[in-house]
């Protein structure tokens, strides 16, 4: 395989809802809110319409989006063996992305995340990770994980305990190791640990400018290319309308946004990103066109609904 990635495995339901909708609920608009308790997680449900269901979760979307690019790559991530287990595993074999966890019964059903859209086509999320979150070591085969080029992980699966132990055997036995950041909430909790993690186990680092900042506690974006280059490793950025940059080792490499884009909805621009960059890194593009690659990706996705093309 040409990547593997390990993520939470999760439903997306996805919703358009009013500014009200965000402000009557205590949600903090355009972040990720991992909610625990399942009768919360019910009663917020019961409150809404449903456009889209997906099978999901961030690294999973960019696994998908690069099988559509005719790459051989494959995904481990946790499901129950209840209907939404089955509809996940089949969502991805679809993609023709090799799945390589085997379901069991649970007592805790698969992940959900319920993926709301204001009018702005800002995405606010709200996830209960249910079984996607007990991931261990005995669910990551070390035989599976050297027979990928590269392992793609995501910051929402990092967890002390045994999400924990589950990264550092896949990142142990790893040919190359990337990383999304994944949100700035999940930078703030984990901030020791992510800057470790930069620094000295991950080959490339993806994040966008807030997380990036908010890790180092930079005061602005120089800071950031400052420590990039200190550290000498890959680190890529997207910074919205300012476009994408990458900085290896001391070269860097910059690209602009796309312009008069119809944007229907955020979610998966982060995502499709990383698809496109890391489907130019592995096929050997030039750093410009990796950067290409991916913001041609990230553009198209936002101008639709949903997280996969």
């Amino acid at each position: 395989m040409k990547i593997l990635g390990i993520g939470n495995a999760i439903v997306d339901v996805i919703c358009k809802v009013d500014e009200n909708f965000i402000a009557q609920n205590n949600l903090t608009k355009g972040t990720m809110k991992l909610i625990f308790d399942k009768n919360e997680f019910k009663n917020l449900f019961s409150n809404l319409k449903i456009e889209k269901t997906i099978s999901g979760g961030s690294v999973a979307n960019s696994i998908v989006g690069l099988s559509q690019l005719d790459n051989d790559v494959g995904f481990i991530g946790k499901v129950a063996d209840d209907s939404l287990g089955h509809k996940y595993q089949e969502g991805l074999i679809k993609e023709n992305v090799k799945y390589f966890y085997s379901k069991k019964k649970e007592n805790i059903p698969t992940g959900t995340c319920l993926i709301l859209i204001t009018p702005d086509s800002e995405r606010t999320m709200c996830t209960f990770l249910g079984i996607a979150g007990k991931i261990n070591e005995n669910d990551i085969k070390i035989e599976t994980i050297k027979k990928s080029e590269i392992i793609f992980l995501e910051g929402y699966l990092w967890d002390e305990g045994e999400p924990k132990r589950a990264f550092e055997k896949a990142i142990f036995n790893s040919n190359k190791t990337a990383m999304t950041l994944s949100d700035q909430f999940c930078v703030e909790r984990h901030k020791e640990s992510f800057l470790n993690l930069v620094k000295e186990k991950l080959d490339i680092t993806f994040a966008n400018e807030g997380e990036i900042m908010s890790l180092i506690n930079a005061k602005n974006f120089d800071d950031v290319i400052k420590f990039a280059k200190q550290i000498k490793k890959h680190i890529v950025i997207t910074r919205g309308e300012k476009g994408a940059i990458s900085i290896i080792k001391d070269e860097i490499t910059e690209i602009g946004a796309k312009k008069n884009l119809q944007i229907k909805d955020l979610t998966g621009a982060g995502d499709l990103f990383a698809a496109g960059y890391l489907h130019g890194f592995i096929n050997k593009l030039s750093k410009k066109d990796c950067l290409e690659k991916g913001t041609e990706l990230s553009s198209k996705i936002i101008q639709q609904i949903g997280a996969r093309f």
